[in-house]
């Protein structure tokens, strides 16, 4: 609690100072004129037919030994599936967009996930405008700055899914919570900033916040006390002639509550977990520009999870509980004309060391994932992309089985309306 009445007595100092600064004159004229009324909206539409070599059952069924179960059912706030869930033809979401200026202090974003049966507050924050001395204040509900990827939103991706470490770390929909950011870009002649995040950690892939109590009532958790997620950032990059070197390292840290129908007493294998977990992780981007619009990409991130607590049966069984695993995965991606681009992909969960009563589970490492793509823009409003996939992390029978997905996706997607500019 000190470090967060810490945080919101800096930013109330900070932004007396700021209110009061002689810059912000030329600002302030005319806050009212009646086109800051007007947001940006916009709509972007992303549809998908999917070929498998496996039905939708079994697909759903499979499961990533030590990191995932299977990947039916809902995750924690959000009542949609997942991308691409479906053989055959998949509307996978809408976004609904809405953005604008409040006033010479605030800007104001919401975006919103549209499926076939929900409605959904994906997004909703808040900016500074004009806090002194490079700082800047978001908060609300948004993606986390963790890495180079999580922030960025589905039409934005290079693929049609997201990395594969990333998903088995935050869950399908990336680490997206609730809470503030604040932020410092250095004074210095190169690109550099420092950033901190306190979140709620509702997140149920690394952390959550709900309690549990078996089915025996033997062992219980309490609710977390919020908030339970804290991250930290530093992101660079330098230009040297054409080519421009990004580069970042990210940390989380909080409380994990995992629970897996521990309070079922008809399930056997129900279990929860009740730990301490840290992710760190780094990225590296090279982007070369050829000319104009011809580029290349090599992109990467790596990531690594420690966790250690408690496993707790729904016999009412309790044991010491330790995870160290590691996933990375590297693109490369070129624009090779003004309208094409072609790309691979190699994802691999690296690490998987799981000891749980301190003898270890017998789980497969070094799962792989390849995915090559070619995508067409016939222009910035409209994208198609033809992806294969070939995935041999998937496995059936509890583990015992590997399955190897060999996927094909013709994706497209559409935007209509005033969307902001994304970040590089």
């Amino acid at each position: 609690m000190r470090n967060i009445f810490s945080v919101l007595f800096f930013i109330l100092i900070t932004t007396a100072a700021w209110a009061q600064n002689e810059n912000l004159k030329d600002a302030q004229s005319s806050p009212f004129a009646q086109s800051k009324f007007v947001p940006d909206i916009s709509l972007i539409a992303d549809f998908a037919a999917v070929g498998r070599n496996m039905k939708d059952e079994e697909h759903e069924s499979l499961e990533i030994p030590g990191f995932t179960h299977s990947h039916s059912g809902e995750e924690h706030g959000h009542s949609h599936s997942g991308m691409n869930s479906k053989r055959g033809f998949n509307l996978n979401y809408a976004e609904l967009a809405i953005s604008s200026v409040v006033d010479p202090y605030f800007d104001l974003s919401a975006i919103f996930h549209l499926s076939e049966s929900s409605f959904e507050i994906e997004e909703t924050y808040f900016n500074t405008r004009f806090l002194p001395f490079g700082f800047k204040l978001k908060a609300g509900k948004f993606l986390s700055n963790f890495g180079r990827i999580n922030e960025q939103h589905a039409h934005y991706w290079d693929f049609t899914d997201s990395a594969l470490v990333n998903k088995v770390f935050f869950g399908e929909h990336g680490l997206l919570e609730k809470g503030l950011r604040l932020t410092w870009v250095l004074p210095v002649p190169v690109y550099c900033m420092f950033g901190g995040e306190i979140f709620q950690g509702d997140n149920e892939a690394s952390f959550g916040t709900e309690g549990f109590e078996d089915a025996t009532g033997t062992n219980k958790i309490k609710d977390s006390a919020y908030p339970n997620l804290h991250v930290g950032f530093i992101k660079s990059s330098v230009d040297i002639g054409e080519l421009t070197i990004l580069m970042g390292v990210s940390y989380a840290t909080g409380k994990t509550r995992i629970n897996h129908d521990v309070d079922d007493a008809a399930n056997p294998e129900g279990h929860a977990v009740f730990a301490d977990t840290r992710i760190l992780g780094a990225d590296l981007t090279f982007k070369y520009s050829v000319d104009s619009y011809r580029y290349i990409s090599l992109q990467s991130e790596y990531l690594y999870r420690l966790m250690d607590g408690n496993r707790y049966g729904s016999d009412g069984t309790k044991a010491d509980i330790s995870k160290k695993q590691s996933g990375l995965y590297s693109q490369l991606v070129a624009r090779f004309a003004q309208r094409w681009r072609l790309g691979v992909r190699y994802d691999l969960l690296q690490k998987n060391k799981v000891k749980i009563g301190g003898s270890s589970a017998d789980i497969p490492e070094n799962l792989a994932r390849y995915s090559g793509m070619i995508d067409f823009t016939p222009t910035e409003f409209s994208r198609i992309r033809l992806q294969y996939k070939n995935d041999r992390s998937g496995y059936v029978n509890e583990g015992a089985e590997r399955k190897i997905n060999h996927e094909m996706i013709l994706q497209f997607n559409m935007a209509i309306g005033a969307h902001g500019a994304h970040s590089f």
